[in-house]
Parts: C-alpha cells; structure tokens; sequence
C-alpha cells in the first residue's frame, strides 16, 4: 500500500487577500510560515521517502521547510504546476463573482465545464495529475510520501485518487497549510474517464 500525504502550502498575501494565485509565484507570509511549521510537527510520527513538491515559491518553501523537519530529501515536479487560471490571476474570487456571476456559478457546480479566460481546462490538469502519480505509484508502491501542491491542484488529486467528484474549487483555495493522507493499493490507482 503506498501513502500520500498530500500538503497544501501555507498561506500567502493573495491567500489573505482572496485572490487566485493559479500559477503566480508567490512566496509565504508569517502566516503561511506559522501554517509549515504547525503541518511539519504534525507529520513528524509519519515516515516519509521524500517530499514532492509542485514548482512554484509557496509550494517549493513549504517542501523544503517540511524536509528539513523530517530529514528528507525534496524533488521537483513540473508537472504538478497549478491550474492555469489564465486572465483570472490576481483577481479575487469576489470580483469574479460580481463581474461574471453565471461562470462563477458554473464554475462552483461544474467546475469541469469551464475553461478561465486565457487558462486551461480540469481535464488537461487531470491529465498532467495521471501521469505524474502512476509514475509515484509505481516508484513507491510500498512507501509512504509526501506531496506538496497548491489548490485547486490539491484538490484536483485529491478527488483523483478517491475517485470523488471535485466540488467547489473556490472553497479549497481556503485550505493553506493543511493535509490529507491517501491510502491505497497499487491496483486501486485510478485511470482518467
């Protein structure tokens, strides 16, 4: 059985601000920082192979903060880079929500069904998330690892592996500095329908 802590990074000033940071390389704030440190003595009595991490500053920080406190190394992957929310970036959700209530609404029921402006769609993400994790699985079929990534990607493999709808990825974007552990045998890796 192979382990997934999947880890959100912690907070940064676009987090606090309400505003969708997509693929914006944002570093943490003193918030942010205090939300690593809380997660790395939480995951301290789990043993990890390594951490993975998605390329961006937020996620690459709180890898490194998370490695150092449980002796590991960290490993960058591309491929986890976050949804692109092309014209959206920067903006906060409210904004959208006022400026575009009938996508903001579609986005909330249906994210699947709307591209951002500019951006790229949930199943091109998807795509990127199964190929990333057969190769993990397959790598660490009987380890446990830790897996840095921003929303809404954290969530994306999250509904992934659980094989659960994705619901609202507006309400994910709140999660900074927390983690999910995802159990599950090799057979059970799901395949993108």
């Amino acid at each position: 059985m192979i382990r997934i802590a999947m880890i959100r990074p912690g907070a940064t000033d676009f987090d606090d601000q309400g505003r969708i940071t997509g693929t914006l390389d944002l570093p943490l704030n003193a918030t942010g920082m205090g939300q690593v440190g809380r997660a790395a003595r939480e995951l301290a009595s789990l043993q990890f192979e390594c951490v993975y991490t998605s390329p961006c500053q937020s996620a690459m920080q709180t890898a490194r903060m998370i490695a150092e406190a449980l002796g590991i190394k960290v490993k960058e992957l591309p491929k986890l880079a976050n949804l692109d929310h092309g014209l959206w970036h920067g903006r906060q959700v409210e904004e959208v929500r006022q400026r575009q209530p009938k996508v903001y609404r579609q986005w909330q029921e249906n994210p699947a069904s709307i591209c951002p402006p500019e951006g790229e769609t949930l199943a091109q993400v998807q795509g990127r998330v199964e190929a990333v994790f057969r190769k993990l699985v397959k790598r660490h079929e009987r380890e446990s690892i830790a897996v840095v990534c921003p929303e809404p990607l954290a969530s994306v493999v999250i509904a992934w592996l659980r094989i659960v709808p994705l619901g609202d990825i507006w309400k994910a974007e709140c999660r900074c500095g927390c983690w999910d552990l995802v159990e599950l045998e090799p057979e059970q890796v799901p395949s993108i329908r």
